[in-house]
């Protein structure tokens, strides 16, 4: 073997004697603490957000030692597919309410919510779930979960957000141009609360960016493809992940923190 691969005995014989290099037992310690990081994330945090924990746990190592590292150990972050529902022609209809973020700066929480609804399969069936969203921190101020895609599901999660957060007029509250938005009684109980309606511009897919973000993560780190048989089971992924992405899930956009953290920095 040796005369095969061009190396003296001598030589081979040294290289066994000497064990590892430095750097390879520095990589299995690294290693063990980004399992850890990766799992305790749910296996949902790649590279950059595995090498921000490390710089907060004062372990200073370059991004991309950090990616060699988990793509040699097959350490990949789960992703999946997100459920889009077909255009619906009932979105013609709804045409009246203007989009009000084009030149918005957000300077605090409670200044902009944006409001979206998704599926989640149930035992052969859809449930919807409504959430709303901080557009300043991130954080997930209310949701709610229904065997309907209708009002009374957007009314209920407004109330809830409103109680968690209370009222501030001018507030704006920001979603696409479904019905369950467009409805009267919904925007009547807008109005009440003092808050300003917003929706994204016809033919614009992504002026509701950071709510189709947050189902993309939810569906991807969480839901994944699984369906559920039993609505207790459903309901307790959704408040374990509602908790974990608030409370314990870094985010880029925000520096790397948590929403509840972000906002702790502000208040």
């Amino acid at each position: 073997m040796c005369r095969i691969y061009d190396v003296s005995v001598d030589g081979y014989q040294s290289w066994r004697r000497r064990g590892k290099s430095q750097k390879e037992q520095q990589d299995e310690y690294l290693l063990g603490i980004i399992v850890k990081i990766f799992n305790d994330s749910d296996q949902t945090y790649g590279s950059p957000k595995v090498h921000k924990e490390l710089r907060k746990m004062d372990i200073y190592v370059g991004e991309k030692r950090v990616a060699r590292i988990m793509r040699k150990c097959g350490l990949r972050a789960k992703k999946a597919r997100v459920y889009r529902t077909k255009p619906s022609a009932i979105n013609r209809f709804f045409t009246s309410v203007p989009f009000h973020l084009l030149d918005k700066i957000v300077t605090g929480p409670n200044q902009v919510w944006r409001g979206d609804i998704t599926y989640l399969k149930l035992n052969g069936r859809w449930k919807y779930l409504a959430t709303i969203l901080d557009q300043f921190s991130r954080r997930i101020v209310a949701w709610g979960l229904s065997d309907k895609r209708d009002a009374n599901l957007t009314l209920r999660t407004l109330g809830r957000a409103v109680r968690n957060r209370g009222l501030h007029p001018g507030l704006i509250f920001h979603s696409d141009r479904g019905v369950e938005y467009a409805a009267y009684a919904f925007q009547s109980r807008l109005t009440h609360y003092g808050f300003v309606q917003s929706m994204n511009r016809p033919k614009t897919m992504n002026d509701n960016a950071e709510m189709e973000s947050f189902y993309h993560q939810f569906k991807g780190e969480k839901v994944c493809k699984k369906e559920y048989r039993c609505e207790q089971t459903l309901r307790k992924e959704v408040i374990e992940y509602m908790y974990f992405y608030n409370n314990r899930r870094s985010h880029s956009s925000i520096g790397y923190i948590t929403p509840v953290e972000y906002e702790a920095l502000h208040a």
